[in-house]
């Protein structure tokens, strides 16, 4: 069974400053003809942080997409030309006054890729002693949030993470680093 999609039209409807918004048109392998609304976006980081006295950081900030307060691994955009281990350290200075003493690239997943092209790759930091003073975005409000690997555990067990990005750290922590 073939799989491909060849596209056929595309057109770019919105073009912002973190995303576009293109609509498609394909042909699937058996010539039938589907459109596709698609969502490009920068790559990004996402970044899973410990202490040495082995607690977490991460941070919570109000998320307007789904109108709530999500707890979150340490993420952000990748500028241009910036590799994604640089944004990765940025991004947890910017984030959390913390610099990593070591970062190791856990592997990298897709936000949604059923209409998304927003890849995150993911990172695990070991943090240097204390954190420093943070700079967010002028428009990003982020409080660093620190917990133990069990308060952490229970807030999975309670369903209280929803984030993609940080479940796929976790599961890859716990898998590369952890085991």
């Amino acid at each position: 069974m073939k799989l491909f999609e060849k596209t056929l039209t595309k057109k770019t409807l919105y073009a912002g400053r973190i995303l576009s918004l293109e609509v498609q048109e394909v042909e699937l392998p058996d010539g039938t003809r589907a459109p596709r609304e698609l969502i490009r976006h920068a790559p990004a980081v996402g970044v899973l942080a410990r202490r040495a006295d082995g607690a977490f950081v991460f941070v919570r900030q109000f998320r307007k997409a789904v109108e709530r307060v999500m707890l979150e691994v340490v993420a952000g955009i990748c500028e241009p030309g910036e590799k994604p281990v640089e944004t990765a350290a940025r991004e947890l200075r910017e984030e959390t006054g913390y610099t990593a003493v070591k970062l190791v690239e856990l592997g990298s997943a897709f936000a949604t890729p059923g209409y998304v092209d927003e890849q995150f790759t993911l990172f695990f930091a070991e943090l240097a002693a204390a954190g420093g003073v943070t700079e967010p975005d002028v428009d990003e409000r982020v409080e660093a949030v620190v917990l133990s690997r069990a308060e952490f555990e229970r807030m999975l067990r309670a369903g209280e993470v929803c984030d993609a990005k940080t479940l796929a750290a976790w599961l890859l922590f716990e898998k590369m680093i952890d085991s």
